[in-house]
């Protein structure tokens, strides 16, 4: 005679007896707190908002939109961090670990950089030679693990920003790898008849060696990859600015970076100005006369890093093309859509319809770009705000183009025109329109 199959109980595993091999504790006081805690973070930053506060930029790149439903699985590995940029007191934390850290262990509080790949050298190791595969066939790629830096604190308060030496130990592509996609975007645009001029503003940590620490996360690997980086940059055309920027240093007597900022001072901005003038149009700059007229004082975007406040103070400079007019203006802060700018032709000016495809180097420099040229059109390449389509357009519309990339971008190889649907579209459409 067959068994009838056994049935499970008909009560809640939580209520059968502890003993019970399939009993199961409810935890409800655990489970409310966990629930409470899960309505308090997704509801009080809601809450915030509504009530007007606002998360705002404290690292150096714009916040990060909501991601596309259209992005696919981008949609969701998007979120943390949209997530992670719209927290509206996300600074005042960043302050309050700081302080903790400092008054318990004596340090500021690490800040890692902490990611999900572990590819790639490790801190303190020296990159492959030459930008090739390392040995242990592994790829090249952001390593972001705990130890690298986002703010690298030196003597004298001066701070530099941790990228500089995790761009040079971890790079997400092999350095002759970023140098080769950069000759396809330049043959591209001297193939249709423009011009092209390739400049690489250096890191603060490159110019302004000094005052780095004896020791931080990945010394060794950044100093010795600094000069192979260079020799490769010069073999493959890219603009050197290090060579003035010294000039300039002694005879100012101070460098051309201030301690709490990333960015170069307005002498820099002087010097990429003149130099990418006269590669668009050699001869150009011989009537131009920038005397100082003051200085200005403006936050300090390293600190924010850390949950403090700072300030950078520079000094401010007349640009006169025909040694008289000056045309220089307010510096252009927000570049994600393309900044048009023209004004009448004038002796010592390039006109030329010029696009200045940059990062937050043009932006420093656009008080002084648009003094410099008649016909000009900046963008930020790192926008989300304009698509491919209408970035490719401000090439179709230019006849010289000037691609500006820091150092550390070029080392790191996370440049976003490097997309293979961007370098297709360019070369499309440019072979559509060449100019005479």
């Amino acid at each position: 005679m067959a068994r009838e199959p056994q049935q499970l109980p008909a009560v809640h595993e939580a209520w059968l007896p502890r003993e019970h091999a399939l009993h199961r504790p409810r935890h409800g006081g655990r489970q409310l707190t966990a629930l409470i805690s899960a309505l308090v973070f997704f509801v009080t930053p809601t809450l915030m908002w509504v009530f007007g506060m606002r998360p705002t930029e404290i690292e150096n790149h714009a916040l990060a939109g909501f991601p596309s439903i259209g992005d696919g699985w981008g949609f969701f590995t998007g979120l943390p961090t949209w997530a992670t940029d719209q927290l509206s007191f996300r600074s005042a934390a960043i302050t309050a670990a700081d302080g903790i850290s400092r008054g318990i262990f004596g340090e500021s509080a690490p800040h890692d950089q902490g990611g999900t790949s572990n590819s790639g050298p490790l801190p303190g190791s020296p990159p492959p030679a030459n930008g090739q595969t390392p040995t242990n066939g592994t790829s090249l790629g952001p390593v972001d693990q705990a130890g690298y830096r986002q703010v690298i604190e030196g003597t004298n308060g001066w701070l530099y920003y941790g990228v500089d030496a995790e761009a040079k130990c971890a790079p997400n592509r092999p350095l002759a790898d970023t140098i080769e996609r950069i000759n396809e975007v330049r043959d591209i645009v001297l193939s249709s008849g423009r011009k092209f001029v390739w400049v690489v503003p250096p890191d603060k940590s490159t110019m302004v060696p000094q005052f780095l620490p004896s020791t931080y996360p990945g010394k060794d690997c950044h100093q010795a990859a600094e000069t192979p980086t260079w020799a490769q940059l010069d073999a493959a055309g890219a603009m050197d600015l290090r060579p003035e920027l010294r000039q300039v240093t002694a005879q100012i007597g101070r460098p051309v970076y201030t301690p709490l900022d990333t960015h170069w001072t307005d002498e820099g901005a002087l010097a990429l100005t003149r130099n990418v003038a006269d590669s668009v149009q050699p001869g150009v700059t011989a009537t131009w006369q920038s005397p100082q007229i003051g200085t200005y004082t403006g936050t300090a975007d390293l600190p924010k890093l850390l949950g403090r406040s700072g300030e950078k103070t520079s000094t401010l400079y007349s640009l006169a093309p025909d040694g008289v007019t000056d045309r220089a203006g307010p510096i252009i802060t927000n570049l994600d859509t393309p900044y048009r700018h023209s004004s009448p032709p004038l002796t010592g000016t390039v006109d030329t319809p010029t696009l200045v495809y940059g990062d937050s180097f043009t932006i420093a420099s656009s008080r002084y770009l648009a003094a410099a040229f008649s016909n000009l059109t900046m963008l930020n390449y790192s926008t989300t705000k304009t698509t491919v389509d209408q970035a490719v357009d401000e090439f179709v519309n230019a006849k010289a183009v000037v691609l500006e990339t820091v150092e550390r971008g070029v080392s790191a190889g996370s440049l976003p025109f490097f997309d293979d649907g961007f370098i297709q579209q360019l070369r499309t459409k440019l072979a559509q329109h060449p100019v005479g």
